[in-house]
């Protein structure tokens, strides 16, 4: 067990022309291909009492849950969960008291990964009362207390903070999964935000007011681009609810291809755990999604 550590397609000539009106690059960028995860079925261990969970983790698994989707649990089948209300980065524990009673702390030693899981994802973080407490992806683990039985999840949603975990460490819903049949680019209404623009992958898109868009540039550099990455170029026959002539390419100082959106470049945020997030709205004051006519929302 070793601790957790942080870690286009060819445009349309109206997106070239638009491209130049911006005083960027004319090139064109293809299409990454999207990777596709890898689950395994997970075994409840055998032995012992059906209610009873245990105490060490043991070798954790995944299950496909009907509604959740790929699902981690322990060695005995009984789900792990995350906190909103805990960090992943650094590693810190929020449930303790009652709290740690209702969702009881999953330790770390013995903790192993099973098929579909990465090692390299498990990790620990202590807790206030010095017990190592397992984690994935940086984010601590839990049971829930209401679960009496393997590949129940009871707690899935409870209080709105509370989430089945998935093997890459992300919520488990199937929301995650499930985004096969959307535009490369296109809008989706937010009950806060409105109308903002959100690639195809339903991840919502960003910009950072540090940038310009005469001449277009970038000003997302070096540590700037752990959090933020920049967005692929799309094909222009391939958008909805967007101007086409409002989409260029920016080509950033390395040479790659980056979105841009009436001129201005446009970057998905690490920290949107599932589709439709918007968790980076407002960071720093200078990072907010965007309307399809490449506005600010606020």
């Amino acid at each position: 067990m070793r601790k957790f550590t942080y870690v286009p397609v060819a445009l349309t000539v109206a997106a070239v022309m638009m491209t130049a009106a911006c005083g960027s690059s004319k090139d064109t960028a293809a299409p990454a291909a999207a990777a596709s995860p890898v689950t395994a079925t997970a075994t409840p261990a055998a032995g012992g009492d059906a209610g009873a969970q245990p105490s060490e983790a043991g070798r954790l698994s995944v299950w496909e849950s009907a509604e959740l989707g790929p699902v981690v649990t322990d060695g005995a089948g009984f789900t792990l969960y995350r906190f909103d209300n805990d960090t992943a980065s650094p590693p810190v524990s929020n449930c303790t008291g009652d709290c740690a009673t209702a969702w009881p702390p999953v330790p770390a030693d013995g903790a192993s990964a099973g098929q579909g899981i990465d090692p390299a994802l498990l990790g620990s973080v202590t807790r206030a009362d010095g017990t190592k407490q397992l984690t994935l992806a940086g984010w601590p683990m839990y049971r829930y207390a209401q679960d009496t039985e393997p590949r129940q999840t009871n707690g899935q949603g409870v209080g709105g903070t509370w989430f089945a975990a998935a093997p890459d460490g992300k919520k488990a819903t199937k929301a995650s999964t499930a985004q096969e049949d959307l535009p490369a680019l296109s809008t989706v209404a937010d009950p806060e935000l409105g109308e903002i623009v959100r690639d195809g992958k339903g991840r919502t898109l960003y910009r950072f007011t540090k940038d310009t868009d005469w001449p277009m540039k970038s000003n997302c550099l070096g540590d700037c681009l752990k959090l933020w990455k920049p967005a692929k170029p799309v094909d222009v026959k391939d958008i909805k609810g967007i101007n086409s002539k409002l989409i260029s390419t920016y080509t950033r100082p390395d040479g790659t291809k980056q979105l841009a959106l009436d001129c201005w470049p446009l970057y998905w945020y690490t920290g949107d755990q599932n589709p439709g997030d918007t968790s980076g709205q407002g960071v720093g004051g200078t990072w907010f999604t965007v309307r399809a006519d490449g506005k600010l929302a606020k």
